[in-house]
């Protein structure tokens, strides 16, 4: 009882606690061995057992509380470990099985795939193209495919210019790209929007899958349109980014890298209706996809991001501006030097001389309108245009609509104003639609406008009455009238100036425009014979029934007037305005069909068509059309401005061309100090100086009278005393003679 703990437990002072201390020490040093001893003792010594050696220490924090125990002791430890054994054992199960069944569909859709000669041209419509009179490239409509475009015949840059931009581990990846996915979802997130929203991470052979529409053909039965087809494939749901990909993986599996790029670079919208990159080439650079600069592969591989917007076409600078960021992506990737980088910045690209003209814009879009569907809207296949524009013309007439509303029209109005050019034979050599030339698929004024057509109207007129029998120099009166319109009571004609004359012979009363004097002599030669001719030469517009007609009350597009005209001038046939020429098969030595218009049957005789002309020709000279006249070349015409001044005109001719201007508002908005022989006639003026500069002149093929010759009275010998003595009545005495001779009402 007296043992060493009753001894620690007894002791109570400080003196009592050393001395048991300084005890126990002498007790262990006594009993502990000296070195020398204890080592051979040791080797000798053999435990019958194997001691198990001393358990390690408990880490701290691993163990309960005070250390003890440890971690796998703690039995929320062992669960957490469980579940997160359990998950993980879940996890890799299920990417195996994943992987597995991706790899099976890949597969699949790599054994179903056809060759890959059958994927590069995809497109459900043909395009057109479109030449000028010289056989020029002009303008382009459709799906355009300029030919297959190989990834190893390509030119260099823009395999490398495609690649740095849409995809740099292009040949290294399995046609998907993890980390490329995951840094879209990152980029997409960070700005706000859906992890699928915006940036997808799509590899190149995963943007050609989609091109492919997954291997899913268009079907007109399932879609509204191509539109609807292609919004359709583009579709950026979770299960559809899942198809993709196996589709992508099947195609890697299938074709060669460079047979991918090849497809996609055959496949690519990129905008002006190009599909592939030769088209675009063509369209933008005029030469093909195998010779492009980096400047132009820059500018072209920047086009896949957003067609439209890119399109040099319609921002050049911008278009630059884009090619600037994929030069430095090329640098980046050591596609380019710094000197290469350089210059390519220094010098950007530009376009061909017919794309950056972007000329002819209403005209091909007139062309496309009134050609046949099955060649244009509905054409399945690559046709070429052969068509009468001819741009110097075309330049002629855009530069005078320029100059005259730079020089002479306020920057704040919103007049607008068209013009059409062609020859006596009817082919139309330019056409402008509207002030802004460069476009395209707008409203077209030169031929979708009607518009009431005033004093431009009264050649019609004057062309029935001297077909029938009336010389330049018979005599009208110009004193005040007042008819009975049936249903509308009576109506009066008045004269621009609101003035009377008295006698004057029809080349004074065209002259001067003069109202009165044209209603007598439409109601003379008879409003149906008027129409008649009118309608014959080409005016298919609802024609005005009443003696308002006279005055050009009738409405009418300007292509319909200058096609009128043209039949004047080309001694008195109608003729039918056309634009092509022939229309051939691309690939195709022989055309399919060949011009669509031209002369048609005679409407007046060729003395009435030249007396007429000598009248027009007189009012150039002499009367309302004078601006619109040339020093070195016969121009005959005549103006025309409807009530209210709404539309004003000037139609005239030389001995090669035909020329037409309308001008007015789209909304009915009354012109203000504008007429027909105000700024139409001027327009006119600067286009014919401009087509005929440099032309040798020509004669007019006009009646040119002996200028002694005195004033005819009325077209009847019998009644030309009883004329000279009662001019008033002339219209009665026409109409008798008339009847008499004729056996006309």
């Amino acid at each position: 009882m007296g043992g060493p703990r009753a001894g620690r437990t007894s002791g109570t002072g400080k003196t009592g606690s050393r001395a048991n201390a300084s005890k126990s020490g002498a007790a262990k040093a006594a009993s502990k061995p000296s070195a020398k001893t204890a080592k051979p003792a040791a080797r000798s010594a053999k435990p019958a057992s194997r001691q198990q050696p001393p358990r390690k220490p408990p880490r701290k924090g691993r163990g309960g509380r005070g250390g003890g125990g440890g971690g796998s002791r703690n039995p929320i430890v062992r669960l957490l470990r469980g579940i997160i054994a359990l998950i993980w054992r879940f996890v890799w199960r299920l990417t195996a099985v994943s992987v597995a069944l991706v790899l099976l569909a890949s597969a699949y859709v790599a054994a179903t795939l056809p060759p890959v000669d059958d994927l590069f041209d995809g497109r459900a419509r043909g395009s057109v193209t479109m030449q000028d009179t010289h056989g020029q490239v002009f303008a382009w409509r459709g799906d355009q495919f300029g030919g297959v475009v190989d990834a190893q015949s390509v030119s260099p840059n823009l395999r490398h210019a495609i690649v740095a931009t849409e995809d740099r581990r292009f040949y290294k990846h399995f046609g998907v790209s993890p980390r490329g996915v995951a840094g879209a979802i990152r980029i997409n997130l960070s700005e706000g929007r859906g992890p699928l929203d915006g940036h997808g991470g799509s590899t190149i052979t995963q943007q050609t899958a989609k091109l492919l529409c997954l291997g899913t053909p268009y079907d007109p039965k399932q879609w509204k349109n191509e539109t609807a087809y292609e919004d359709d494939c583009r579709q950026t749901t979770l299960w559809r980014k899942v198809k993709e990909a196996v589709y992508a993986i099947g195609m890697e599996m299938r074709y060669s890298k460079d047979e991918i790029l090849t497809v996609y670079m055959n496949r690519a919208y990129l905008g002006e209706g190009t599909r592939g990159f030769e088209a675009a080439s063509q369209r933008y650079f005029g030469k093909s996809a195998a010779n492009v600069t980096p400047a132009e592969a820059a500018m072209l591989a920047g086009l896949l991001k957003a067609p439209t917007r890119y399109a040099p076409t319609n921002n050049l600078a911008r278009s630059q501006n884009r090619a600037n960021v994929i030069v430095g992506l090329m640098q980046e990737q050591g596609y380019l030097d710094s000197t290469q980088a350089r210059n390519a910045i220094a010098h950007p690209a530009g376009l061909s001389a017919a794309a950056e003209a972007q000329s002819g814009g209403y005209f091909a879009d007139w062309v496309m309108s009134s050609g046949p569907d099955f060649l244009t809207k509905k054409s399945t296949q690559d046709v070429i245009f052969r068509t009468t524009l001819d741009q110097r013309i075309q330049k002629a007439a855009e530069e005078a609509m320029k100059y005259i509303f730079e020089e002479k029209v306020k920057d704040t109005s919103k007049a607008q104003a068209a013009i059409v050019v062609m020859g006596p034979d009817g082919a139309v050599r330019a056409m402008v639609g509207g002030r802004d030339t460069r476009v395209k698929g707008v409203f077209n004024r030169a031929t979708q406008a009607l518009r009431q057509t005033g004093s431009a109207f009264k050649p019609f007129v004057y062309g029935a009455a001297l077909d029938l029998g009336w010389h330049y120099n018979d005599v009208v009166q110009d004193e005040p009238l007042t008819i009975n319109v049936p249903g509308s009571g009576p109506w009066k004609p008045e004269n621009y100036d609101h003035k009377f004359r008295g006698p004057v012979t029809l080349e004074e009363a065209l002259m001067k425009s003069l109202n009165i004097p044209a209603v007598r002599l439409a109601e003379a030669a008879g409003l149906d014979n008027v129409r008649k001719v009118a309608s014959d030469f080409g005016i298919e517009s609802d024609l005005a029934q009443g003696p308002a007609l006279a005055l050009g009350a009738s409405e009418s597009t300007l292509i319909e007037m200058v096609g009128g005209y043209a039949g004047i001038l080309n001694g008195g046939s109608s003729v039918e305005p056309y634009g092509i020429e022939s229309v051939t098969l691309q690939g195709d030595s022989q055309p399919l069909m060949g011009s669509d218009g031209g002369i048609g049957e005679r409407v007046i005789s060729e003395g009435a068509a030249q007396e007429l002309i000598y009248m027009m020709r007189q009012v150039v000279l002499h009367g309302t059309g004078t601006r619109a006249g040339l020093d070195d070349h016969e121009i005959a015409g005549k103006t025309g401005t409807t009530s209210s001044t709404r539309d004003a005109w000037f139609i005239g001719f030389s001995a090669d061309y035909v020329a037409g201007v309308w001008m007015g508002y789209d909304d009915n908005t009354p012109l203000t100090g504008v007429t027909g022989s105000g700024l139409p006639a001027e327009i006119f003026h600067e286009v014919m100086s401009r087509v005929e500069d440099g032309v040798e002149p020509k004669p007019l093929p006009m009646l040119r009278p002996d200028p002694n010759a005195g004033r005819n009275v009325a077209a009847s010998s019998d009644n030309a005393r009883q004329s000279q003595q009662q001019p008033q009545r002339l219209d009665t005495i026409i109409q008798k003679a008339l009847k008499d001779i004729f056996g006309l009402n």
